[in-house]
């Protein structure tokens, strides 16, 4: 059986991602003088908040020490990644989401930063699903589709807010077709989920871990995964891939993880590197999680985790910058268009 992202896990399986793509860890050791602040930039319980919370308790774990998450909404994410760009650069402060966010957010005049302002740590990849309520007239996404054709700017599609993850998968499945849809922005991917529950809005296309114990439940009914391959929810199934009915659409990956400054001392980074090495790759929670939720462990730190939020960079800039939402051009701000 396929399984989502297979290129992934034989690469971390062969490889475990560090080797020459990052620094190895030196003998040294950071130990926090004060607990560790994650901040998550969106409201409880969607996708970052979920897995951070897992990944803060091996923090806390790895280094005895305390890691404290704070929920801090605000401006599709920009307004916690901002607190976090701004405090002191010793290494207790973090901040968390999607990490491709740090590339567009000057692109929609959010907040001036970039990827290399960061010491990147990915946790996870995670998948967006297109989903309806139970009792929605659509029983399989050719009959979502008929209808986003038929009735055009007419569909409430519900997503994290502007230039969130499952605006962009909806944009892309409408540059496949020709569509339009009528944009539902929530500070949050939980917001956005609930409601397609209350009937306020008619789909959603936001991530499998916001969805996965709605699904399972019978509460949600999931058309099609935004991938190449089947997602498999433990305790629902297989969800067919968006591929299945759009062959030739482009299909982003999104990494979840933390990150704190590139100003940061050496043995922050060296410290949290070990931590990743030595937890985080093997964490059973972790596993645990992406297995209920339809997600993938990608433990990547480094250039190697550069390399890759890069790729998902330039698609998303320029999606927002077609759709007529940048606010500075991508190639103003050296971000090539995808192929480049």
């Amino acid at each position: 059986m396929r399984t989502l992202l297979s290129g992934l896990v034989l690469c971390l399986a062969s490889s475990l991602v560090w080797g020459a793509s990052a620094r190895e860890p030196s003998g040294c050791s950071w130990v926090p003088e004060r607990p560790i602040t994650i901040i998550v930039p969106w409201a409880q319980g969607g996708s970052t908040d979920q897995v951070i919370r897992l990944v803060a308790g091996e923090i806390e774990k790895a280094l005895q020490c305390t890691v404290v998450v704070v929920n801090t909404p605000g401006r599709t994410g920009s307004v916690g990644t901002a607190e976090a760009l701004q405090a002191e650069p010793d290494g207790s402060t973090w901040t968390s989401g999607s990490a491709a966010a740090l590339g567009v957010y000057p692109v929609l005049g959010l907040l001036e930063t970039s990827l290399d302002d960061w010491h990147l740590f990915l946790a996870v990849v995670n998948t967006p699903v297109i989903s309806v309520r139970a009792d929605s007239e659509y029983g399989d996404f050719d009959g979502f589709l008929a209808d986003l054709r038929a009735r055009p700017g007419e569909l409430r599609v519900a997503t994290s807010g502007t230039g969130s993850t499952g605006q962009k998968v909806i944009e892309l499945i409408c540059r496949a077709t020709g569509a339009k849809y009528q944009h539902a922005g929530y500070d949050g991917g939980q917001p956005a989920v609930a409601s397609v529950l209350s009937g306020e809005s008619d789909v959603t296309a936001q991530l499998a871990s916001e969805q996965a114990e709605l699904i399972r439940r019978g509460r949600l009914r999931p058309l099609a995964a935004f991938s190449g391959e089947p997602l498999e929810i433990e305790g629902y199934g297989q969800v067919p891939p968006v591929t299945d009915w759009l062959p030739d659409v482009h299909i982003m990956t999104d990494y979840f993880g933390m990150w704190t400054h590139s100003e940061v001392p050496d043995q922050v980074i060296d410290t949290m590197q070990r931590v990743w090495q030595e937890t985080i790759a093997g964490s059973e929670a972790l596993r645990d999680y992406a297995r209920r939720q339809g997600a993938v462990v990608t433990p990547y730190y480094g250039q190697e985790a550069r390399r890759r939020v890069w790729e998902t960079v330039k698609t998303d800039a320029w999606i927002l910058h077609d759709i007529g939402l940048a606010e500075m051009s991508p190639e103003e701000l050296g971000i090539p268009r995808p192929g480049n």
